[in-house]
């Protein structure tokens, strides 16, 4: 019965209606109970049926009429809220318009548009916001930019919509409204008028009053300048100028006035003067009359009177421009004065020039002969004296263990000292020539400290000390042979003096940079000694013997940190030992294996069987190394020159095993050339060159070929482990 009763009542019929109908509902079943009662013995029944029908009907009735209450409340409620927010939008000063998301004008209050009589009327609500910019567009009130129509206009203001947007529209009678425009979270726009007129006529009146001091002040400047200054406007005529500029033209100051034209004043400033030499009378006229951009104009006056002017002329906005005379006669003279002092002073210079000429060219010759020298020596000098070692070499081995061999290991030694020597020298001749070319480059200090390991680790265990250089992955900026040969002095140097204890080789990381340190436990510098010790030939230890050094060594470490840049520090405690420091900067990344000498060739086979190919054009040194090399059990093949090898090699038909070149072959190829015409014609072998000339010329030359050097004099050892080296 409930879902019945719910079906036959209809919810848009008020309560009195379903009420009607219910109890006509209940009267026919009420009647038709009573005509079936004989019928069916459930007449009892219907009847309550009916009667509990008719007070769930009731209590229904009484939920509309709940119902209908609320309702009526909430609408009330709402038209006071919307009063109210009427008469607050009435309230504000601004005129204020309401759009909804459609942009239909919702509502807006009596001062929108209050002054645009012709468009106030049409703004009703549902009215649409592009109707509203066309009426503003449109309006004989509004006063539109210079150069926009009213379409162009509504269209600006349409594309501008979007976004929110403050701008001021100009009305009739000097009127002005603020149009302020902001979008709402449902989409919907609200736009203020606000009147600024009183806002723009007091910034008017105000910005008038600043023109007016700025004038003043610019006036006021004018007088005091002593430069006489002239302003004109596009057309060429004054319309500002000060009581100096008619002093320096020497214009009565009633012929000076507002609109006087720039020819007449040009014609009277002509009068009695004249240009300087490159500049005419039509170059100034065609600048000022100039139609395009002017560019800034300086000239110089010569009055008749001695009086010299430099003029500047310079455009200003609007196409007028300014024009400054300043009297430069005094700067003038002083110029010419100076010029006369020059010219007598020049005359003495180069006479003196002369004089210092003659003592340049003969202290260039004199270093020009010592250049020679040094030159002659890298190649003359170690030529016999690699010779001397590899026959002492050859000698030493053959004596045994008879006195003789003791006599020819101190000859050996002897000739060390003497390499030693004469490397150091030719290293500080170098530094001192000033034409030493460096290569900074990246540089692992990984692999040059375990090679400094390597080299120093047996001289410091033959004189019992402790030598321990740290381990560093970090790469440098630095020259690679010439930051080797400082570390190498300095730990030399620390073994060469320190007589027991140990020797510490470490790195710090600062910042940018990395700093090398060399301690040792040696007997100290004193402080009236720190200084001397980096001349040439200076020894604390006057007594030592050529065998400890001709101090040339920290001579050779202060003169290429100074080429390299890098900072050389020295601190000393007598008695308690030495640290030198070189500080250098950071690489920021580390070199790439390979990347200077790519490896093109494979290990020589193990054995002592091998051929050895020997190019050099110095006879005795030749000699020297075939018979150290086969006293060792090696076959050596020789030649003098690069092509003699080439073709020797040829006729034989047998390939070498090892390949020793000398790089200075005469008149013919280099040995680097000669090694790479082998390495294409008979195939990659292990490659020495030979050379006293330590330039980065060679260096380089070796380096891109993928060959390394072996400088003379030669190591007999050294050229013994490569030739005899285990594959």
């Amino acid at each position: 019965m409930a879902r019945i009763s719910d079906w036959l009542i209809d919810r848009n019929d008020d309560a009195g209606q379903n009420l009607e109908k219910l109890l006509v509902i209940a009267e026919v079943l009420m009647r038709h109970s009573e005509e079936r009662r004989d019928e069916n013995n459930a007449a009892f029944e219907e009847f309550r049926r009916a009667a509990l029908l008719e007070e769930r009907v009731r209590q229904r009735t009484c939920d509309l009429e709940a119902t209908l209450e609320r309702l009526n409340a909430a609408n009330a409620t709402a038209e006071c809220a919307r009063r109210d927010l009427s008469q607050a939008i009435e309230a504000i000063e601004e005129g204020f318009a309401l759009f909804d998301a459609e942009d239909r004008l919702v509502l807006c209050n009596s001062r929108f548009c209050a002054d645009l009589p012709d468009v106030r009327p049409a703004l009703v609500p549902g009215i649409g916001f592009a109707a509203y910019v066309e009426l503003l567009g449109r309006s004989r009130q509004v006063l539109l930019p210079e150069g926009l129509t009213a379409d162009g206009w509504i269209a600006q203001r349409m594309r501008r919509h979007e976004q929110p947007q403050h701008f001021n529209i100009g009305l009739t009678g000097d009127r002005w409204i603020q149009v302020s425009e902001q979008r709402t979270l449902d989409g919907g726009t609200v736009v203020l008028h606000t009147d600024v007129t009183r806002i723009i006529r007091t910034e008017r009146i105000e910005h008038g009053k600043l023109l007016d001091n700025q004038a003043r002040m610019i006036r006021a400047t004018l007088e005091h300048i002593n430069q006489g200054v002239g302003i004109f406007d596009a057309y060429g005529a004054l319309i500002g100028w000060n009581q100096r500029l008619a002093d320096l033209l020497e214009i009565p100051a009633a012929l000076m006035h507002r609109g006087l034209s720039f020819e007449r004043l040009a014609v009277r400033m002509l009068y009695q003067a004249r240009f300087n030499e490159g500049f005419s009378a039509s170059q100034l006229r065609e600048w000022v009359r100039m139609r395009g951009a002017r560019l800034p104009l300086s000239f110089e006056l010569w009055h008749a009177s001695g009086v010299i002017l430099d003029v500047h002329g310079r455009e200003m906005p609007e196409r007028g421009f300014v024009m400054s005379f300043t009297d430069v006669t005094r700067e003038r003279l002083a110029i010419h004065s100076m010029l006369r002092a020059k010219a007598t002073l020049e005359a003495r210079v180069t006479a003196r020039t002369e004089e210092l000429a003659a003592a340049l060219a003969n202290a260039e010759r004199a270093n020009s002969a010592r250049v020679r020298f040094v030159a002659a020596a890298s190649h003359d000098l170690l030529q016999p004296l690699s010779a001397a070692k590899l026959f002492v070499a050859s000698a030493r081995d053959d004596a045994g263990d008879s006195a003789l061999r003791a006599t020819l290991e101190k000859a050996h030694n002897a000739l060390l000292s003497v390499e030693g020597i004469l490397g150091a020298l030719l290293d500080l001749s170098r530094l001192e020539s000033g034409g030493t070319e460096i290569e900074i480059a990246p540089l692992s200090m990984e692999l040059l400290l375990a090679q400094l390991t390597d080299e120093f680790a047996p001289l410091a265990a033959a004189k019992g000390l402790g030598l321990r250089i740290m381990p560093c992955q970090l790469a440098v900026e630095s020259d690679a042979a010439y930051l080797r040969r400082i570390l190498q002095n300095l730990i030399g140097n620390a073994i060469r003096y320190t007589q027991a204890g140990r020797v510490l080789v470490g790195v710090r990381r600062q910042g940018g940079s990395l700093r090398i340190e060399v301690h040792d436990t040696g007997p100290g510098i004193a402080p009236e000694h720190q200084q001397a010790i980096f001349r040439e030939f200076h020894r604390v230890e006057g007594t030592a013997s050529a065998a400890h050094g001709m101090g040339l060594g920290l001579a050779i470490v202060e003169r290429a940190c100074a080429l390299l840049d890098h900072r050389l520090r020295l601190h000393s405690v007598p008695g308690r030992g030495t640290r030198f420091s070189v500080e250098l900067p950071l690489a920021h990344d580390l070199p790439r294996a390979g990347s200077k000498a790519p490896a093109a060739t494979p290990p020589p086979e193990a054995g002592m069987d091998r051929i050895v190919l020997l190019v050099e054009n110095d006879e005795d040194l030749r000699s020297a190394i075939a018979q150290l090399l086969e006293r060792r059990g090696v076959e050596v093949v020789e030649a003098a020159s690069g092509s003699e090898a080439l073709t020797l090699v040829e006729e034989m038909g047998v390939i070498p095993d090892i390949y020793l070149l000398d790089q200075q072959l005469g008149d013919g190829p280099s040995g680097v050339e000669t090694a790479q015409a082998l390495h294409r014609r008979f195939g990659l072998r292990p490659t020495r060159i030979i050379t006293a000339d330590r330039s980065p010329e060679t260096r380089r030359a070796a380096g891109q070929a993928g060959l390394q050097i072996l400088f003379k004099p030669i190591d007999p050892e050294t050229l013994e482990a490569f030739v005899c080296q285990p594959g």
